[in-house]
């Protein structure tokens, strides 16, 4: 780890500790703002930003700051968790077909060109769409498709690793394939899987505001950027803070994953 922090440039500094931030919203809300997200107030509503509410309220008298900052936890809750369980299966799917090859990758790779057959976004959509809107389904929908990338990934580097001499000398000495696979090639292929999550947690996270956003997500009055940017589309031509403060705080927040994840990924291939 500290390889991998050692001589980062400004900008992956700068966005790090926006992060970190963030993710102090996301664990301490309430160290941020005294506000309730869902309470609504009707002698304030739709007020600009001020000293009182710093990113004004919206049409039922809501403090916006209060749901952008609340907000944070659901959104990197869905990014993280949305990418964790498809990078799991989907590093353990390209293992074993990138390494008993033959049929079974066959296989793989015909089921994998079946998901590949349509847009991502395309296949979320129509899978919430038929198990229902909520903040499960849009789990369950970017889980059943989201592995997908891990395993064609993970499989290319198998093919090259499984060829090299230590694993030659691993079968001389009569090493079984679970140990080969776990313990000499996955190490040695997972970075590039670490790589493309944490670029993946920004695509999480964006499709879920995403789906928030057409009304397939996080169902109101949960605080969710996305989900808030899309009760403010109505009002961007008279109570425009209501959309671009979630939406500012979503585009910086990716953009803060791309960096850090571009000056880890640099590091690493460095360092390999």
């Amino acid at each position: 780890m500290r390889d991998i922090l050692k001589k980062q440039p400004p900008i992956f500094w700068a966005a790090a500790i926006f992060l970190l931030l963030v993710l102090a919203m996301a664990l301490a809300p309430g160290l941020f703002t005294s506000y309730d997200p869902i309470a609504q107030d009707m002698k304030s509503l739709l007020q600009k930003p001020s000293s009182a509410h710093w990113f004004g309220t919206d049409n039922l008298g809501r403090d916006i700051f209060a749901r952008v900052v609340y907000g944070a936890r659901l959104d990197l809750a869905i990014g993280f968790f949305a990418m964790l369980v498809p990078a799991v299966f989907g590093t353990v799917v390209g293992l074993t077909a990138g390494y008993y090859g033959k049929k079974i990758d066959a296989v793989i790779m015909r089921i994998l060109d079946i998901f590949t057959a349509f847009p991502l976004m395309v296949l979320v959509i129509a899978i919430v769409a038929i198990l229902g809107s909520g903040i499960r389904n849009l789990f369950i929908a970017i889980w059943l498709v989201g592995w997908r990338e891990y395993a064609k990934l993970v499989r290319s580097e198998v093919l090259v690793a499984k060829s090299s001499e230590y694993i030659s000398a691993a079968r001389t000495l009569g090493y079984s394939n679970m140990r080969i696979m776990f313990r000499h090639i996955l190490p040695n292929v997972v970075n590039s899987a670490f790589i493309y999550a944490i670029s993946d947690i920004m695509l999480c996270m964006l499709m879920g505001a995403s789906l928030s956003f057409l009304g397939l997500g996080v169902p109101t009055p949960t605080p969710e950027w996305g989900a808030i940017i899309s009760e403010g589309k109505s009002f961007l031509t008279t109570s425009w803070w209501i959309a671009a403060f979630p939406g500012l705080m979503l585009a910086l927040t990716g953009i803060s994953i791309s960096l850090v994840g571009e000056g880890i990924s640099k590091r690493l291939q460095k360092n390999g």
